[in-house]
């Protein structure tokens, strides 16, 4: 992991002081509410339907045991809301909800798909308090919000991915420092978010950001990345358009500058819906890629490239990354191996973790494992405290006391030796955090929804629960195979319903929830195909039909798949007609369709 330099520990701790300088000068009445709001946000504190919501980073996705640990003492002591707001709140749920719904979850943090980390509760009074124990752990929610450029992400496997050209990391990292408070940037037109992969396939969903980056070796074997601008989601699903196939590694700086530079001259800050970069580049076209080379060239060529990266910085940040320093493995390794694969056969539970949970790694004496959070009972993405306390120890145990958030809502232990693997699997069945789901229907993606958002439409949380609910059954999964199951509260889309395979959207039709069903949708991914928006199959649904529609899809798919065929495979061969009957023959006639 990237060390802080005593510099880096300075500025953490510092703006950690500045924060409950301004937040005691606005308690005392001496700054307004509207002089703080854009003070708290530049920190990631917002405030949701019922109570603030802080935003944590977790650059590239790389997190500590320490770390995890002051994020479960975080939730323990402060993400608890004031007893009769919680019953305000719960109570107003209620009232709206035409499913059955979980209880407002509190005294937990919840991962998001951008590598982040919320919490939903905490009173905007403790917030520098707050500040002060992430600024321990050199953890900070600084360009978590605002029209600045986001928390730079990538691919939870990098660094130890058998497919990687070279490790990201180091280049995320120095992007993270270039773009930390860059002065010109500070107010853009709108939010601005880098994905980053060394992938050859893509699991940082970069085609779906506003610049996707993919290090990439040019027929001379050189180093260097492929650029992709104008990606998004939202109202408007646009697939970033690739404006340079190859570009020396140590010129991406300078390079980032001119596309973030011609986007801050030109992009439309008069309309909120229209101000993303994607907008431009899909109204501009070749004129968008021909102004960035020019400003690029201008760069170069008359401001003498001051972003160039020179090979000492990149060997210096580099070096964080080296691989940790581990235990040998026992000399009974290879028994071990041996016994593992025969107790995998023996043991029906263990050989669905070591085929869904555990990934190969570049090292082959290592293993990279996700621990699923995906659970009944427990929103995709949230982690309790105790759970929280438990992936530190596991993270200690196994994986040189490092993990990683996921796109996907879970963690990942990077450096996990063979050898090891039983015993791993034991604690983290005890741990709760063993179940054989990754990359099926129940490891599915969700929004925090309406149940805490102040932008949503509509609840994602009780629509994900219904449908864990209805697929509980191992086999069952295990039959249907590799799908992505994408919800999202709102058209802002943080759940990420457009690249599902079946995506579900929340909409508002005359002060009610309904969803949107969406079929076809791919991340970029391999398995999934090129990055695709999905289709919606017809009118909305309402709550309670959802998860009848949802198995009236995989029923078709079922009925129409041949040999060994994915979901998504399947859709692509026979169309969406299928599918699109059997979701509106899903509908229940009592309710009205939308």
């Amino acid at each position: 992991m990237y060390q802080y330099t005593d510099f880096d520990k300075q500025f953490v701790r510092l703006r950690a002081a500045q924060h409950r300088d301004q937040l005691e000068r606005w308690q005392a009445g001496q700054l307004g509410d509207d002089e703080f709001r854009p003070l708290r946000l530049q920190n990631g504190w917002y405030v949701q339907r019922y109570a603030p919501m802080l935003r944590v980073a977790v650059p590239y996705g790389e997190i500590s045991s320490a770390q995890l640990r002051v994020l479960a003492r975080i939730a323990r002591e402060y993400d608890q809301p004031e007893p009769a707001l919680y019953a305000e709140a719960q109570a107003k749920q209620d009232q709206i909800s035409r499913v059955p719904a979980p209880r407002l979850a509190k005294g937990y943090a919840h991962f998001t798909t951008r590598q982040n980390v919320q919490y939903n509760w905490i009173p905007l009074a403790k917030s520098a308090d707050v500040m002060d124990l992430l600024a321990s752990v050199n953890m900070h929610g600084i360009q978590t919000s605002g029209n600045c450029i986001r928390n730079i992400t990538s691919d939870e496997l990098a660094g130890i991915a058998v497919d990687e050209v070279a490790d990201p990391r180091p280049f995320a990292e120095i992007m993270r420092q270039w773009s930390t408070l860059h002065p010109e940037f500070a107010f853009l037109p709108r939010k601005f978010k880098i994905a980053i992969t060394g992938a050859a396939e893509d699991r940082a969903a970069i085609a779906w950001h506003d610049v996707g980056l993919q290090l990439v070796r040019n027929e001379a074997g050189e180093l260097g990345f492929k650029v992709l601008v104008g990606g998004g989601m939202g109202r408007t699903p646009v697939i970033a358009t690739v404006i340079r196939e190859f570009l020396p590694w140590n010129q991406i700086m300078n390079y980032l500058e001119a596309v973030v530079r011609v986007y801050n001259r030109w992009g439309r800050r008069d309309n909120i819906y229209k101000a993303r970069i994607k907008i431009l580049v899909k109204a501009e076209g070749q004129r968008y890629i021909d102004e960035v080379e020019a400003e690029y060239r201008q760069i170069m060529e008359h401001d003498g490239a001051p972003h160039t990266i020179p090979q000492a910085e990149l060997d210096r940040v580099a070096a964080c990354f080296v691989p940790p320093a581990l235990p040998a493995a026992q000399p009974e390794g290879e028994k071990k191996i041996t016994e593992l694969l025969r107790a995998a056969g023996d043991d029906k539970a263990f050989g669905r973790w070591l085929e869904r949970n555990v990934a190969p790694h570049r090292n082959p004496e290592l293993r990279a494992v996700t621990l699923s959070f995906k659970r009944l009972g427990q929103a995709p993405g949230d982690a309790t405290a105790e759970q929280l306390e438990r992936a530190a120890q596991l993270a200690d145990q196994f994986s040189a006391g490092e993990a990683r958030v996921t796109h996907d809502q879970n963690l990942l232990l990077p450096w996990v030796r063979h050898d090891q693997l039983p015993e791993l699997w034991r604690a983290a069945r005890e741990a709760g955090f063993a179940s054989p789901n990754i990359g099926l229907l129940t490891d599915m993606i969700s929004c925090p929804g309406g149940d805490f958002c102040a932008l949503a439409n509509a609840r994602a949380i009780p629509v994900a629960a219904a449908i864990t609910e209805r697929y509980q059954d191992l086999d069952e999964l295990y039959d249907l195979g590799e799908i992505d199951l994408h919800i999202s509260g709102c058209i802002n889309s943080c759940g990420h319903h457009h690249s599902g395979h079946i995506g579900i959207l929340g909409v508002d039709k005359d002060g009610k929830e309904w969803y949107q069903v969406t079929l076809g949708g791919s991340d970029g991914s391999d398995l999934s195909g090129p990055a695709t928006p999905g289709k919606v199959v017809g009118p909305s649904f309402s709550a309670a039909e959802v998860p009848d529609v949802i198995e009236a899809v995989l029923d078709t798919y079922r009925a129409q798949r041949q040999g060994g065929e994915t979901f998504a495979a399947t859709l692509r061969r026979v169309g969406a007609d299928p599918f699109k009957q059997a979701a509106n023959g899903a509908r229940h006639p009592e309710e009205a369709v939308a």
